[in-house]
């Protein structure tokens, strides 16, 4: 006979959908959503679910779900308000808080089918917050590396997340790996241009890109590539429209998308990531609220 081989799972394949949530219209605070395709095409919006907010994370678990947490509300009151996403890209009520409520944060999987939170201000912090497979979110680790915030995530190897970029009173290129077990690494010192409110995403099945970002408070379009054990590339050079505070996913299992941000004005553009870590110029239609302060996960 022959043997009989699995599906790959939506922990090894990477998840087909995305979405994109919550975020800053003109200092209106918001939780309306855009779904992504498998084939990199956002969706219109769709009402918001949960407290409007902006500045929060969001991060894949249980191989085909999602999370959206912190951030901080109009009031302005920083949150750790948590919104579960479901595997068809529905997005839950809030669950209660736990963890340091903070807003500036980065989240990312390990694992292959957790998540965590990370960094953020409350003020600024190193401390993280695991995901379980089932969403739930625990009480805060002990930080490691430099406290900061406005910094993005990723996963990278499969199984493994990185923390990097930031600031602090002034930006900075930090990193920190996140090991399958979930343990943040002490700082790495940085590669490439320092800057505060970039995004990230995973790519290729096992890699990652960190991408756009606001150097000096001013809008960028470079990338940095993530290599498989976690090796931040220098500097590439920018396509797409300069902006920073924006968001981005997976999608399609192993390409990407960095959606929406600022330029000084808020925006909808969008920009796919090929499956080799190019980066595309602007699409030609952009679709849904422009805003900035959004955040992004994929699922499914």
């Amino acid at each position: 006979m022959f043997p009989i081989i699995p599906a790959a799972s939506a922990a090894e394949a990477g998840n087909q959908e995305g979405i994109f949530g919550f975020g800053n219209v003109d200092a209106a605070y918001c939780s309306m959503t855009n779904l992504v395709s498998n084939a990199g095409v956002v969706a219109t919006d769709v009402a918001g679910v949960g407290t409007a907010r902006q500045a929060l994370a969001a991060c894949e678990y249980g191989g085909d779900k999602g999370i959206f947490g912190f951030g901080f509300d109009y009031n302005p009151n920083f949150t750790d308000i948590c919104n579960l996403v479901s595997n068809t890209g529905v997005v839950a009520s809030d669950t209660a808080g736990v963890g340091t409520a903070r807003y500036g944060l980065a989240a990312c999987e390990y694992g292959g089918d957790k998540g965590i939170f990370g960094f953020g201000e409350s003020p600024s912090t190193g401390i993280t917050n695991l995901v379980s497979n089932a969403g739930v979110v625990a009480s805060d680790t002990a930080g490691v590396g430099t406290g900061r915030r406005t910094l993005a995530a990723c996963e990278y190897g499969e199984d493994k997340g990185i923390f990097g970029f930031g600031e602090i009173a002034d930006d900075v290129d930090i990193t920190n790996l996140v090991s399958n077990a979930g343990v943040v690494a002490s700082d790495v010192t940085g590669v490439g241009t320092a800057r505060r409110t970039p995004a990230a995403c995973s790519y290729g099945e096992d890699k990652g890109i960190f991408g756009f970002g606001r150097p000096s408070n001013s809008p960028a379009s470079m990338t940095n590539l993530v290599s498989n054990v976690g090796v931040v590339a220098s500097d590439t050079t920018g396509v797409g429209t300069a902006r920073g505070i924006l968001a981005a996913c997976e999608y399609d299992g192993d390409k990407g998308i960095f959606g929406y941000g600022t330029t000084g004005s808020v925006t909808a553009v969008t920009n796919l990531v090929s499956n080799t870590g190019v980066v595309a110029s602007d699409q030609a239609t952009a679709t849904g609220t422009a805003r900035s302060g959004l955040t992004a996960c994929s699922f499914n």
